[in-house]
């Protein structure tokens, strides 16, 4: 069933596929050379956000979601936007993964913020949770 944020949106199975590449959190912890405990704060502090994946629901982050220092700066500020605008988990990561052709770069919001049009990417968000 989509939701109703985004009702032409596929239903949460279907948030997998939409990411593409996830880490789970042995992954990350093993990418970043952080203790498991450590990423999990890092989901509790919301400088990442989760999903749970999979056939065992297991506890992932999408892989764009990190670089070789660690979670990206500017999703901290985004996903507290989102969230301002009564978006879950799953609705936010939806949001940053579903393409939109009027960006200025292709791809969806967490491909501009990667190619730096942070500013651009926040002020969508404000209008989408509004």
């Amino acid at each position: 069933m989509a939701d109703e944020t985004f009702p032409d949106a596929p239903p949460d199975d279907d948030l997998e596929e939409l990411v593409g590449e996830w880490l789970t959190v042995p992954d990350l912890g093993e990418r970043l050379g952080l203790r498991l405990s450590d990423v999990r704060q890092l989901l509790v502090d919301r400088a990442l956000v989760g999903f749970r994946i999979g056939p065992r629901n297991v506890m992932s982050v999408p892989a764009k979601f990190v670089n070789e220092a660690g979670p990206l700066p500017e999703l901290p500020g985004t996903f507290t936007v989102l969230a301002d605008g009564r978006m879950n988990d799953a609705d936010i990561l939806r949001w940053l993964f579903t393409p939109d052709d009027t960006l200025p770069v292709q791809g969806a919001p967490i491909d501009a913020l990667l190619a730096g049009f942070k500013t651009e990417v926040r002020r969508r968000a404000m209008e989408a949770a509004l």
